[in-house]
């Protein structure tokens, strides 16, 4: 073997070195495969087994006509409660209003609206009904029977809510009393005065 042959034999490629090379560029592959699929995850489509959470509208407010859905009180527990309130006015007038009338001197005989003693009862009327159901939201009766004044938005009762209800429309529905049985007829057991001030009347919850 002369020295050309040897030349020529080192010029030749290891058989070695493609493979290495093909290795070297397999794994290199894998990791920038890797790494690709790490960094930027495809995104999955949803599976039946396994179900995306529910999202909930925090602020989202309940539908007005579902705040007290069940628990409206019917015509006739209203209409028992009004009959008590009613013992409890006629008892307030008696202890209270003819005593003093007897005492001033001034007649308890009724001869008209404006009369003293028609004026006085009203005033009693009224003002139990007002001040009962805007600190209490609800009178005497209502108590005993468990019934409660409520705005259907669910807020508390103002002011103007009740003396809109319990002097504006209590006072047409005591003039005319057949329109105290629209609370038979209405979905929400509303008697008029409640449709003017948006109000109803429900069961107390316990």
């Amino acid at each position: 073997m002369n020295s050309d042959d040897l030349k020529d034999r080192d010029n030749v490629p290891s058989q070695s070195e493609p493979k290495e090379a093909m290795e070297g560029s397999g794994i290199s592959d894998a990791k920038s495969h890797f790494r690709t699929e790490t960094e930027y995850p495809v995104p999955q489509t949803e599976s039946a087994n396994y179900p995306q959470p529910e999202v909930y509208e925090v602020d989202k407010a309940e539908p007005v006509n579902h705040i007290y859905a069940g628990l409206y009180a019917g015509f006739w527990t209203r209409f028992w409660a009004y009959l008590l309130d009613l013992i409890v006015i006629g008892s307030i007038n008696r202890m209270i209003i003819n005593p003093v009338f007897r005492a001033l001197d001034v007649p308890l005989i009724e001869d008209g609206i404006l009369s003293p003693i028609a004026i006085a009862t009203a005033v009693v009327f009224y003002l139990y009904f007002v001040l009962m159901t805007k600190y209490f939201g609800q009178t005497l009766g209502k108590m005993v029977f468990g019934l409660k004044v409520v705005e259907l938005d669910g807020k508390g009762l103002t002011w103007g809510t009740v003396i809109f209800r319990e002097w504006i429309g209590r006072f047409i529905s005591a003039t005319i009393m057949v329109l105290y049985v629209v609370v038979a007829f209405t979905k929400k057991k509303q008697g008029l005065h409640d449709l003017f001030a948006d109000t109803t009347v429900i069961y107390e919850p316990r």
